[in-house]
């Protein structure tokens, strides 16, 4: 794993936490977990509040996104190349020499009668 691919990790397991932070804040049908800060509600106002808290969520999420996609083309460069090379040779192998045998065998094969014998 390169030093690039652990940022992108812990930037998107902050995120994450962040996110859960902000959804829980929200008010929802019953008020949520933002009815506990009354002085912000009052100071910010109520659907101010809600707006913020919102936009939050949906720049959290396209962070989360972004990351994450950015975070596969980083960890795809850094892999050993030539190593799924290997694994996928062998298996080819494999193959052409259980082909081989197979071609060995002479078809069909006759089957004595044990009456007969």
């Amino acid at each position: 794993m390169s030093t690039a691919f652990v940022i992108l990790l812990v930037l998107i397991i902050i995120a994450a936490i962040l996110l859960i932070a902000v959804v829980l804040l929200q008010n929802g049908k019953d008020g949520g977990l933002a009815t506990n800060f009354t002085s912000a509600n009052q100071t910010l106002g109520v659907r101010q509040t809600a707006t913020i808290l919102e936009k939050a969520t949906w720049y959290l999420v396209s962070f989360i996104l972004v990351v994450s996609i950015i975070t596969v083309f980083v960890n795809r460069g850094s892999t050993q190349s030539g190593t799924n090379d290997s694994i996928g040779s062998g298996i080819v192998n494999q193959a052409e020499s259980a082909a081989e045998d197979a071609a060995t065998v002479d078809f069909p094969v006759t089957q004595q009668n044990p009456e007969a014998e």
